[in-house]
């Protein structure tokens, strides 16, 4: 059986795909507040840009932690259609759970709906991913740790919703959002615990992309996003502000008249 090493890098990878859970996190709560707060397309649009958050973040958490993963004896490559195949799940079971919030009439169920929707769809990403690689030899899993890890998978989307639902305060938001970070870098690491790699020797030349020449790259984009969109959220007005400009407006129409 090969070794595994879930951080090369040393510290670095673990810490930087946990700030990258963080900033998705803080970005899709706080898109759900200002969603909660709106009508219309206005709202629609709040959820949409939440639940990207939310998926990109949760995606490239796992990538980046991918990097610093090896395992002796072998190389490893990224199978490229598998690999878009987990970001654009992501992405649609993030968006399910979100959109079941914030149009839900029942908060509980649509609590309960959402986070379970979310949560099986933050496992399945993080299992397809795994599925999207290449080495020589043969990959399993642990069963109680693979459960374990869609348990937690569950319990942080269910959590993050009820968050985006309770919270409105910024610095309330962002603590909401250390936890949930610190919740998919545990239930990323749990599943990685859960894999054993039994290595076959060979010559041939692996299929796919090394994380280098594609992950990396697509990984640094999606951050970049996130943090273009977290600076667009912090510098657009919230309701009640666009509610007190507009009030402060009529008396002064009222006596240009």
């Amino acid at each position: 059986m090969g070794h595994l090493d879930h951080a090369t890098f040393g510290w670095l990878t673990p810490v930087l795909s946990y700030v990258m859970a963080c900033m998705g996190s803080a970005l899709g709560l706080r898109c759900t507040v200002r969603a909660l707060g709106a009508t219309g397309r206005s709202r629609r649009n709040w959820l949409i840009t939440a639940a990207s958050a939310l998926g990109t973040g949760i995606w490239t958490m796992h990538f980046v932690a991918m990097l610093g993963f090896g395992v002796s004896g072998t190389d490893i490559r990224y199978d490229v259609p598998l690999t878009v195949l987990s970001l654009l799940v992501a992405m649609v079971v993030v968006c399910a759970g979100v959109f079941a919030v914030g149009y839900g009439r029942d908060r509980g169920r649509a609590l309960f709906l959402g986070g379970l929707t979310t949560g099986l769809g933050v496992a399945s990403m993080h299992y397809l991913g795994m599925a999207a690689m290449r080495l020589h030899g043969g990959v399993h899993y642990d069963p109680m740790l693979v459960g374990l890890s869609v348990l937690i998978a569950v319990v942080a989307a269910t959590a993050a919703l009820w968050a985006a639902l309770n919270i409105k305060s910024p610095v309330a938001v962002t603590a909401a959002a250390l936890v949930m970070g610190a919740a998919v870098s545990s239930m990323h690491y749990t599943g990685m615990f859960a894999v054993r790699v039994h290595v076959t020797p060979s010559g041939e030349v692996l299929p796919g992309a090394t994380a280098m020449q594609f992950i990396f790259p697509l990984a640094v984009g999606l951050g970049s996003y996130l943090f273009l969109t977290s600076a667009f959220v912090a510098l657009s007005p919230t309701t009640g502000e666009r509610e007190a400009t507009a009030s402060a407006q009529r008396p002064v129409e009222s006596l240009a008249r």
